[in-house]
């Protein structure tokens, strides 16, 4: 089993940028994706962004696309989600995940780990 730590949430004014980090632990992994996921209260959860092994392909959600960055540093373990121009419809906990596969993918059945999520909340 894989253990997924997200950090780095909390609440900013719109136009403010936040850092989500997200921590692997508990097992060693081989060529897994990572993404990014979020979900609003009464919300289902919805797909953010996601890169491959390598880090070399990345897909964003459209409302997202140009504002934010994923990235990942395979020797720290650990992915992140940098978020610039934030609005308040980006309210939400975001969740990371990660894939069965090296392929980048939105697609959540993809996924076979997800961790807890961070709260992230943008005020107008």
């Amino acid at each position: 089993q894989v253990q997924l730590v997200e950090s780095g949430g909390g609440s900013v004014q719109a136009g403010g940028s936040l850092r989500l980090s997200c921590a692997a632990s508990g097992r060693t992994f081989r060529g897994y994706a990572m993404g990014w996921f979020r979900q609003a209260p009464g919300k289902e959860r919805e797909f953010v962004a996601t890169i491959s092994w390598s880090g070399l392909s990345t897909y964003y959600a459209s409302s997202v696309k140009g504002r934010f960055t994923i990235s990942r540093d395979n020797a720290k373990n650990t992915v992140y989600l940098q978020m610039n121009s934030l609005k308040p419809e980006d309210t939400a906990v975001y969740c990371c995940a990660a894939g069965s596969g090296s392929y980048a993918t939105q697609a959540k059945y993809e996924y076979k780990y997800w961790g807890q999520g961070t709260q992230v909340t943008v005020s107008s």
